[in-house]
């Protein structure tokens, strides 16, 4: 009977609870049937500080050099890392990581040469499909000549590859919290940070994959409630947080105010775009009316499209993007590989910030234009049901306009909103912009009020 690995292969990744749902033998299948789908003769791997991450890296890595692979370990990484190294040395990778989920859980992010995504639709469906064969059958024989595994320490390369993306010479000197979260940013930031001029307070920069000060999820405001508090106590300048594979990275300013990811999508496009005039740039639907703007302030053009960073880094290849950014604090560039890398944005902010005189809410001001509402989760038993509800009502208004490429988003003059189902849980997310607080508030409540009636 074949094995149904359908609970841990989502949509861009493999991830579950460990030993529960999968082990060192489903990860050396994995191994194995990424080769075979990739048709790779070499690949890197690279793990986070989980105590599962090593053994099942590992584990990886036996499958593939069996399957004829020759496989460069760079052990301890990044996400971002790990792209880099896609990118740099032009090979198929893998990354062993649950990024902010529970200390139970692991993950495998998998990416073709060029830190091109494995998703559904681009091989990890039959990654699944052959370790779900074997898993029943057996693995299958080596191959005539097997592949050999090496290690190779990539972090002074990727700290200088950041380096060169980002002019940091005019830049004064700054005082900096970081919070790692016990995550990867604690390996990455000091290597990358070492050669500036900066203050770096270091919060929880231990490689604990238990998570013993907070979730290593920035996006939830009680996990940066520490980071804002140590903020205003040192009288530094920002502060970042990383989530615990430092692909993503959040930042509050001077004040201990966090800063919305669009604001910074905003900042590092106007960015990007001084170094590549008339580029595109992708944002996602339920970025701020903000971002389009400032695009077309500084002479790009904006694309939109749906959440999800398979949509972002799709349309990045097919329009030639300069930069993408979301919501939920994943950016993406051109000139790395298309792949997302929160440490980037976060010298982009350094950069912007450490080149002129004022402080960080003064500088972001001119990037946060709008009141939002976050993102508002309501757990539903007819997701349909209720969007169709939300619908009928708003479309009858006059001046209101409506589209359906990602769920439902209603536009008015003065706000919009966009409603739209989790694909793997009965929730629907809610988002309201508005000029003004007290619009944005009365549209959310009415939003709510109609999803939620019983």
């Amino acid at each position: 009977m074949t094995a149904d690995l359908s609970q841990i292969v989502k949509a861009y990744d493999v991830r579950g609870v460990v030993p529960d749902q999968w082990d060192e033998a489903l990860a050396e299948l994995f191994g194995a049937a990424f080769v075979q789908v990739t048709g790779a003769d070499a690949i890197v791997v690279g793990h986070d500080m989980r105590p599962t991450s090593p053994g099942l890296s590992g584990a990886f890595a036996r499958g593939a050099a069996a399957r004829g692979a020759d496989v460069t370990l760079i052990g301890l990484c990044s996400t971002d890392q790990l792209y880099f190294a896609s990118g740099h040395y032009d090979l198929p990778g893998a990354m062993f990581t649950a990024s902010h989920n529970p200390a139970q859980y692991n993950g495998i992010k998998m990416c073709r040469a060029g830190a091109a995504p494995v998703g559904q639709d681009t091989g990890l469906a039959d990654i699944r499909a052959l370790a779900e064969q074997w898993s029943a059958e057996g693995a299958p024989a080596p191959a005539a000549s097997p592949g050999t595994v090496t290690e190779r320490d990539t972090l002074t390369d990727y700290a200088a590859h950041l380096l060169s993306l980002v002019d940091l010479s005019a830049m004064r000197p700054l005082k900096v919290v970081v919070d790692a979260g016990n995550g990867m940013g604690g390996h990455t930031v000091p290597t990358v940070f070492a050669s500036l001029p900066l203050t770096l307070v270091p919060m929880y920069f231990e490689l604990d994959g238990t998570f013993p000060n907070h979730e290593a999820n920035p996006l939830d405001p009680a996990n940066i409630v520490d980071l804002q508090e140590r903020v205003r106590l040192e009288g530094a300048d920002l502060g970042i947080a990383f989530d615990g594979d430092a692909d993503r990275c959040f930042v509050v300013d001077e004040r201990g105010e966090g800063i919305s990811p669009s604001a910074i999508t905003a900042l590092v496009a106007a960015r990007e775009l001084a170094k590549h005039p008339g580029g595109t740039v992708i944002h996602n639907l339920i970025t701020s009316w903000s971002v389009p703007e400032v695009v077309r302030e500084n002479g790009g053009k904006p694309v939109r499209t749906r959440v999800g960073h398979s949509f972002i880094k799709q349309e990045m290849a097919h329009t030639g993007a300069i930069f993408g950014g979301e919501h939920s604090a994943h950016y993406y560039f051109r000139d790395f590989w298309n792949a997302d890398t929160g440490m980037l944005a976060a010298l982009h902010v350094l950069a912007a910030l450490g080149s002129q005189d004022g402080p960080l809410s003064a500088l972001v001001a001119q990037y946060d234009r709008y009141r939002g509402s976050g993102e508002i989760n309501s757990t539903v038993a007819d997701q349909a049901g209720r969007t169709e509800a939300v619908k009928a009502e708003f479309t009858q208004r006059p001046g209101v306009t409506t589209d359906e490429l990602d769920g439902l988003t209603v536009s008015a003059d003065d706000w919009w909103f966009n409603l739209r189902p989790s694909n793997t849980e009965p929730l629907l997310r809610l988002n309201v912009e508005a000029r003004d607080e007290a619009t944005m508030a009365k549209v959310r409540d009415e939003v709510l009020g109609l999803v939620r009636e019983s």
